[in-house]
């Protein structure tokens, strides 16, 4: 059984996403989104971010994102144990304005929630199918 090492907290218009608590910024940049999920959307920022920065040490990942007219206002960075480079800003600003990575996390986080797990219930073509089971049980159970 896995569990999630994040934590998520969600106050009103707002959702962060961090390692650690309380998140903290250290280096961040911010930009500007189209709506769609903010933990999705944050999770695919946190990655990017994460693959960049991980040779820095003492680097956590932290990901705020608000709502903001009819879009989305992302401050990304994190908390740096030790000193903060001159050009983490800079590399985070760089991440955060990539447009295909920009592309790419919008149609993440664009897509309905659980569109590629198969609806539990029976399909309207398969039910007769779910149906014989159902009372081939329950006629063989005298």
């Amino acid at each position: 059984m896995t569990r999630t090492l994040w934590h998520i907290t969600r106050t009103d218009g707002a959702l962060t996403l961090s390692r650690r608590l309380p998140a903290r910024f250290d280096v961040a940049a911010e930009t500007a989104l189209p709506a769609g999920d903010p933990l999705r959307l944050a999770h695919q920022i946190r990655q990017d971010m994460w693959r960049k920065l991980q040779s820095l040490r003492g680097f956590s990942p932290v990901v705020e994102i608000t709502t903001e007219g009819q879009g989305l206002k992302v401050r990304a960075g994190g908390q740096v144990t030790g000193r903060v480079p001159g050009n983490a800003a800079g590399q985070i600003a760089e991440i955060l304005e990539n447009p295909a990575s920009r592309a790419r996390w919008v149609r993440h986080a664009g897509r309905r929630q659980g569109a590629g797990l198969r609806d539990s219930r029976a399909d309207a073509g398969d039910s007769h199918r779910f149906a014989a089971k159902i009372d081939m049980k329950s006629e063989s159970a005298s």
